[in-house]
């Protein structure tokens, strides 16, 4: 009996998000451990800078502007992605924003459509077009956050289209399940990302969030690199629907 690894040479790997934060992150791991990997995100410019990161490992790399939110840019990220390597191994839906509402009768339409559009109607289209182009072994991770679980007043909406982005997780798997492909997600926690900083700019406000954490500290944006290579790799051959929570605690 061989051991599995966490190795992911000859994988095509998507990541949306990619050019910064924990899309960034995991694009640079799964390079590092042996993939090819497509970056993709609203602004072109950051993912062919991270893709020339990819490409100085020696991977080859693809730069695709997309916006998830667009239904049919969902379709050309997949068509350009399997037109550069030929299938895709690996989807992680990692693009998402998190717009906070002053309260409830404060949230508009154009904040609710876009939230939902971006975390939960982009990741849907993606998984069920890059199915498409998976054999058996493929593995999609969405990336969700524990306010799917916990969910507050100012993460209302946000905690709305991660709760259905968990749903989702859990129908794609019974779906393409027989396939031989797996679906997870990775429920986040709080991490060191733009986003974080943006909301949260003092370091005092930072060390008050890390008291309530078990481990006592914020986790840095490639400490989600290995949950997300055990999900991709047959070390994980036998976990599918689940909802792995990485929160320190």
């Amino acid at each position: 009996m061989s051991i599995p690894t966490l190795d992911a040479s000859g994988k095509v790997v998507v990541v949306t998000g990619g050019s910064k934060g924990l899309g960034r992150a995991m694009a640079l791991g799964f390079a590092e451990a042996g993939a090819d990997v497509v970056v993709a995100s609203r602004k072109l410019e950051r993912c062919e800078a991270v893709a020339d990161e990819i490409r100085g490992m020696g991977r080859r790399a693809l730069a695709v502007s997309c916006h998830v939110g667009d239904w049919d840019q969902c379709a050309a990220l997949v068509d350009a992605s399997v037109a550069a390597f030929g299938r895709i191994d690996v989807l992680l839906n990692n693009a998402g924003i998190a717009p906070v509402p002053p309260s409830l009768i404060g949230v508009t339409g154009d904040l609710f459509d876009k939230t939902i559009a971006v975390n939960l109607k982009g990741p849907l289209r993606l998984t069920a077009l890059a199915a498409e182009h998976m054999a058996a072994g493929g593995s999609i991770i969405n990336v969700s956050s524990k306010a799917s679980l916990h969910p507050t007043p100012f993460t209302v909406v946000y905690a709305a289209a991660k709760a259905g982005l968990n749903a989702l997780t859990k129908a794609a798997a019974q779906e393409y399940g027989p396939r031989g492909i797996r679906v997870n997600a990775i429920v986040c926690g709080t991490f060191h990302t733009d986003s974080l900083h943006a909301s949260i700019p003092t370091e005092g406000l930072q060390v008050q969030m890390a008291s309530n954490i078990s481990l006592g500290r914020i986790a840095s944006a490639d400490e989600i690199v290995g949950t997300a290579l055990f999900l991709a790799s047959d070390a994980s051959s036998y976990l599918t629907g689940e909802l792995v929570v990485l929160d320190g605690g």
